[in-house]
This record gives C-alpha cells, sequence and structure tokens, in this order.
C-alpha cells in the first residue's frame, strides 16, 4: 500500500487524528545536513499551510498534490501569489472537539463560586496575550454600554491578568469585572458566558471565536481577523474600535429573543466543524489522491 505522505507547520488537533490513519506518514523536516548534501528535497503529497507565506512554504505548496488551509483568506492570499489551481487548495476551518453542556447550569454554579448574581447576562473576554488581543478596546466597547445587564469576566495567565489591572484602575467599574488568573477550566467560562468579544488586532484565526460559538455564545471580532469568516456581519467588527460594537451589544443586552437566536445560529456553524466531520473531510480528499 503506497502511503500519502503529510508535511505541517503546526500539528492541530486534526493532523494528530489524521497521523493514526496506516495510509498516511509524516515527512520528516530536512536536517541541516541534508540540505547541505544539495539530496534532492521531498516534497509532502499534503502540504498543511499556515502562518506567513514564505519561500518554504511556497516550494511545498507548489509540489504538493493537495494544500489545505484554515481559511479562505490563506486560500486567496496563496493563490495571489503562487501560480497553482484554484482545485488543488482546500480550506477545512479548524476543529472543534470540546464537551457541551447545558449552560445554565454552569453560569449558576460558577456565579455562586465567585458569589456574583447570576441574573446580568455574562460578556467574557479571554486571550493568552490580553494587549494585541484589543483589551483596551474591549474595556472601552464595555464604558460605552448602557445596559445595567451585565457581568464582565475576564481570564488569562497570572502575568497577564497582574500587568491588566493597572489599565483597569484608569476605569470605574467597580464590581462589574471578575479577573480570573490560570483559570483551570476555561470552557467553563465560555459555557457560562451569554456574549463573547475579541477585538483583536491578529489577522491568524481566533479559535477561541469557534469555540464561543460551539459553547453558544453571541460573538463580535474583527474583520481583519481570519475567524469573522465564520460570523455575519452584524458580528463583525471593522476594526477594534469600531464605535458600533457597544451599540449593538446594547441591543443583545435588552432583546433576550434576538441574543438566543445569534446563539443558537452560531452553535449550529460550529457544529459543523467538530473533529469527527473534519475528519470525514480530510479522509475525502485523501481517497481522490
Amino acid at each position: 500500500m503506497n502511503k500519502i505522505s503529510i508535511a505541517y507547520k503546526t500539528r492541530t488537533s486534526l493532523i494528530k487524528e489524521v497521523e493514526k490513519n496506516q495510509r498516511i506518514k509524516l515527512l520528516e523536516k530536512q536536517s541541516f545536513f541534508k540540505k547541505m548534501s544539495f539530496s534532492k528535497k521531498e516534497y509532502a503529497d499534503i502540504y498543511f499551510h499556515s502562518g506567513s507565506l514564505d519561500s518554504d512554504s511556497i516550494a511545498n505548496i507548489k509540489n504538493a498534490k493537495k494544500v489545505i488551509v484554515n481559511c479562505k483568506r490563506l486560500k486567496d492570499e496563496i493563490l495571489k501569489k503562487v501560480n497553482i489551481l484554484d482545485e488543488k487548495i482546500e480550506v477545512i476551518y479548524p476543529s472543534v472537539n470540546l464537551n457541551y453542556q447545558k449552560p445554565k447550569k454552569i453560569k449558576e454554579d460558577l456565579c455562586k463560586k465567585f458569589d456574583i448574581d447570576s441574573t446580568p447576562k455574562i460578556i467574557y473576554f479571554t486571550a493568552k496575550n490580553l494587549k494585541t488581543s484589543g483589551v483596551k478596546d474591549f474595556f472601552d466597547i464595555i464604558v460605552s454600554l448602557n445596559s445595567m445587564n451585565k457581568q464582565i469576566i475576564i481570564s488569562s495567565t497570572k502575568n497577564q491578568i497582574t500587568s491588566l489591572k493597572f489599565l483597569i484602575s484608569k476605569y470605574n467599574f467597580g464590581g462589574e469585572v471578575l479577573l480570573l488568573e490560570d483559570y483551570e477550566n476555561e470552557n467553563e467560562l465560555f459555557l457560562a458566558a451569554d456574549i463573547f468579544i475579541l477585538p483583536t488586532y491578529n489577522k491568524s484565526f481566533a479559535t477561541n471565536i469557534l469555540k464561543a460559538m460551539y459553547f453558544k455564545c453571541a460573538v463580535f471580532t474583527t474583520s481583519v481577523n481570519h475567524a469573522s469568516e465564520l460570523i455575519d456581519v452584524f458580528a463583525t467588527m471593522l476594526k477594534p474600535s469600531d464605535p458600533s460594537t457597544a451599540f449593538k451589544v446594547d441591543a443583545l443586552l435588552s432583546r433576550e429573543e434576538d441574543l438566543k437566536l445569534i446563539q443558537k445560529a452560531n452553535r449550529k456553524v460550529a457544529k459543523k466543524y467538530e473533529l469527527s466531520k473534519n475528519i470525514n473531510k480530510l479522509n475525502s480528499i485523501i481517497d481522490n489522491i
């Protein structure tokens, strides 16, 4: 049996699963000495592209039988810069492999744990790098809200939260903002949340957007981020400081039926990218090589 070779920059959950397939072999990166020996470089049948489009990526793309990317924008970027056929590139959005639970019970338990009222809607923000993910813009949105029907939760690493405390002191939030350091089960926070806002400056697909959608949150993120491909125009921020965002969030806080409609729609979209479904799509691509 001839094996299909794969290569990638980032080892995702999808790649971890496909590596278990007996038809697949991982093409190891060339060592320095092998490069210096001037032996012919071997290229993978399937190349998973992510990140910047450098010369090494372009070579892998040109020589692969199929190229997998995690969003349409990466596909468009490749087609503009590399002379290959459109059908050579397949889009498989990041995989969701999460345990969904009923949000109401999770929210009640969380609020009891931190002694906060479970009645207001929870607006959640988290990131590994709070600054580049737009935490200042997030605060500006919160300050601009008219609705009192809200509880803010921000979680990140201890270092990130410590740095944040200086910035937050400039705002008069009172007890409206709960800061959590190194929270053990972050999925609980997504499940408890009603709205997730990520006014990020980063282009790379923010998987937290997909996670929030899967856990039935209304989401807002910037058009620059590749995850915005999965959300509608209403939830898309033209820039991190988009002045319309506060108005939209206020609208959802005051209209329960609209909020629930968006939450259900988001979960329906996110379920399309469950790991098992992405594996089936990838297996179909492998079958046709």
